[in-house]
């Protein structure tokens, strides 16, 4: 069981502030403090940012064994608290994580694990009329397309702050986006190839 994370690379960064000695041994403290015996940690971000001195933002991203991320963000008044907040929310993630694991264990066919990039673009270049305009992405990241099973895409989703997981898909053996929706539930949507003839593969 891993009860302590030890000589864990924790990286400490900021945003509109600056990180104090008492602020980063705070959160490495945090992040250490995690008692998680599934997965294993290899990595930690934190990433602090204050805006209009009330919105003190504290975001964790973990990187963990078998390809496993997760982040969570908190918004307090107090960049201690949004610390708290924020390692409290990556602790009951994981908690739910590891008990749906273990219900759900699967056996799956190798398949190989492929990376698309994202990429993030302003609000005015999508209804711009200028046709020649030159795109700007706010951030560009890799994604990793991981084989899953539906409800193994549920919980992926229910530890990370993402919109959607995107997929392949162990049972249909098909690429596959799974989103929540606003009514609080699960889409899934299996994009259908068209072939040179025009019907669906």
């Amino acid at each position: 069981m891993q009860k302590h994370n030890v000589n864990l690379p924790i990286i400490v960064t900021a945003r509109h502030m600056d990180v104090t000695d008492a602020i980063r041994d705070y959160a490495h403290k945090k992040i250490e403090g995690l008692h998680l015996d599934y997965p294993r940690i290899i990595e930690a971000k934190v990433v602090l940012d204050v805006q209009n001195h009330h919105r003190h933002i504290a975001e964790i991203i973990l990187f963990c064994a078998d390809h496993i991320v997760i982040e969570v963000k908190s918004v307090t008044e107090d960049i201690y608290a949004s610390i708290d907040e924020s390692a409290s929310k990556i602790a009951r993630r994981m908690r739910k994580y590891k008990t749906r694991l273990l219900k759900n264990h699967r056996p799956r066919k190798e398949v190989s694990i492929r990376h698309i990039e994202e990429q993030v673009f302003h609000q005015e270049v999508l209804h711009t009329e200028d046709e020649h305009i030159e795109p700007a992405y706010v951030h560009k990241e890799k994604y990793k397309i991981r084989p899953l099973y539906a409800d193994e895409a549920i919980m992926d989703l229910e530890i990370s702050d993402r919109p959607f997981v995107l997929f392949h898909n162990q049972q249909t053996h098909r690429l596959a986006l799974l989103f929540r929706r606003k009514d609080g539930d699960y889409g899934l949507i299996e994009p259908e190839m068209e072939a040179s003839n025009g019907t669906a593969k």
